[in-house]
C-alpha cells in the first residue's frame, strides 16, 4: 500500500478553490488547503511555493502550448489575426469547467496581488508571442503590437465568455471582439 494517495496536485487545487470560495483568498492558508486535500503541509510545498501559485499551476504548460501553437501555425501573414486565432483555438476547457475558470478569474480580479501576478504572466506570454512573430518574419513593431493587442483582445473575449450564459464557444466571442476592434480602428 502506498504511503500517499495519488492525485495530490489535483486535490490541492480543488481544496484551494473550495477554501478560497468559502473564506476568501486571505482567509485560507496553505496548512488549511493541505488538510482539506488530505496531504501534509510539506506535500503542499512540494507542489506549490505559496498558496497563490495554486491558482497559476497550469501557467507554464499553457504558456508553452500557446507559443508552440503560434510557432506551428500555417499562416501568420496577418499577425493580429494569427495571435487571436491561436489563443481562441486553444482547448480552454482542458483547464477545467467554465464555471471553475470563472470563479478563478473573479478571485484573481478581486485581489490586487493576484491580479498583478496574472497580468505579469499575460505580459510574458504576449512578449513570447511577439518573439515568435518576429522569428516568422514580422517586423518588430508589428509583432509587438499584434501580440499585445491580440492578447488583450483575447482576454476581454475570454472574460465575457466566462460570464455569459450563452453556450457559444470562445471562438465566437473572440471573433466578435476582433470585429469590434476593426470597427473602432476605422
Amino acid at each position: 500500500m502506498p504511503r500517499w494517495e495519488h492525485g495530490s496536485g489535483d486535490r490541492l487545487k480543488r481544496a484551494a478553490m473550495e477554501l478560497f470560495e468559502e473564506r476568501g483568498f486571505e482567509g485560507a492558508s496553505a496548512v488549511q488547503i493541505a488538510e482539506r486535500a488530505r496531504v501534509t503541509t510539506r506535500t503542499f510545498f512540494r507542489y506549490f511555493p505559496d498558496k497563490a501559485e495554486v491558482l497559476f499551476a497550469d501557467s507554464d504548460a499553457l504558456h508553452a502550448a500557446l507559443v508552440k501553437a503560434l510557432r506551428e501555425r500555417a499562416d501568420v501573414t496577418e499577425p493580429l489575426r494569427a495571435v487571436v486565432q491561436t489563443l481562441a483555438e486553444h482547448d480552454w476547457e482542458s483547464l477545467g469547467p467554465r464555471e471553475t475558470q470563472r470563479k478563478r478569474d473573479e478571485l484573481i480580479t478581486a485581489n490586487p496581488g493576484l491580479l498583478e501576478r496574472e497580468l505579469g504572466k499575460e505580459r510574458s506570454l504576449a512578449d513570447a508571442l511577439a518573439e515568435v512573430l518576429r522569428l516568422r518574419g514580422a517586423d518588430p513593431d508589428t509583432a509587438d503590437l499584434a501580440a499585445h493587442v491580440g492578447a488583450q483582445l483575447f482576454r476581454t473575449a475570454y472574460r465575457r465568455w466566462l460570464r455569459a450564459d450563452d453556450p457559444a464557444d470562445l471562438a465566437a466571442f473572440t471573433g466578435t471582439a476582433l470585429s469590434r476592434l476593426a470597427e473602432i480602428a476605422r
